[in-house]
């Protein structure tokens, strides 16, 4: 599939970016290669082939649900401009 100038303008307007008009012609090439790429991996037949998330059949390893880090507050609301009942204190930005 091969695209015009016109329309990689028009995806990248789409897509709230900002492309330079000498760059459009190499950006079109690419976006052409991606898409013939797309087309060659659509027409492989995979009607025979299960679908799955990773294709090796190991289970996930967790580890224990425990604590390892603690949160010292006092040590760093010591050094913060403002604070109250143990909250950060910050100045009102919306009236």
């Amino acid at each position: 599939m091969s695209l015009s100038d016109e329309q990689v303008s028009a995806i990248a307007e789409l897509a709230r970016l900002s492309v330079p008009r000498d760059a459009l012609r190499g950006l079109a090439q690419e976006l052409s290669a991606i898409l013939d790429f797309v087309a060659q991996m659509n027409a492989v037949d995979t009607s025979g082939v299960e679908p799955m998330a990773h294709p090796q059949d190991v289970p996930q390893r967790l580890r224990p649900d425990e604590v390892t880090e603690t949160i010292d507050r006092a040590r760093y609301q010591a050094v913060a401009p403002a604070v109250s009942h143990g909250l950060y204190l910050v100045p009102r930005v919306i009236e």
